[in-house]
């Protein structure tokens, strides 16, 4: 969370003449519901059940940039199923410049607290490191994030 993924898919898909979609925003859709309301009402569990339906369906579409939620690749599902026709790309940056973006959207970002700091999310990112691990590129989006979009583009351009 916090590393771009929305924003990078978004001037991604654009640059690759692509569709976007992002993930929570089409369980939204689904739901009816909000990220953040779905986890307060029902919990991690049913949000990640949603996930892996989602992860399902938009793995088998073509011409699309899809942007996960940070928590997808917790699901060896999941990343199957987005091997199988896809790129995973891993976005990271730091945690001081991840702190900095989702102290900016706090209130819709479910599993920080009010008084998360710099140090829990360093300890966020380091647990989920290893399920990161699955990814076929890595890069920092600690810079401009169009810089970002232009090195993706010339990684993956034969890929595509």
């Amino acid at each position: 969370m916090g590393t771009g993924k929305s924003t990078i898919g978004y001037k991604l898909a654009s640059r690759l003449n692509k569709q976007f979609v992002d993930m929570d925003r089409e369980i939204e859709k689904v739901t009816g519901m909000t990220v953040a309301d779905l986890f307060r009402q029902y919990g991690e569990i049913r949000f990640r059940s949603e996930e892996r339906l989602m992860a399902k369906k938009l793995s088998v579409q073509n011409d699309i940039v899809i942007a996960t939620g940070g928590g997808v690749v917790l699901d060896p599902e999941n990343i199957n199923a987005f091997k199988e026709n896809g790129i995973i790309v891993w976005l990271d940056a730091s945690p001081e410049i991840i702190f900095e973006r989702v102290n900016r959207k706090k209130g819709t970002r479910p599993l920080l607290r009010k008084k998360t700091s710099i140090e829990d999310i360093e300890k966020f990112s380091n647990e989920r490191e290893p399920h990161y691990s699955c990814a076929d590129y890595r890069f920092d989006t600690g810079k401009n994030l169009d810089e970002v979009v232009e090195e993706i583009i010339k990684v993956i351009k034969d890929k595509i």
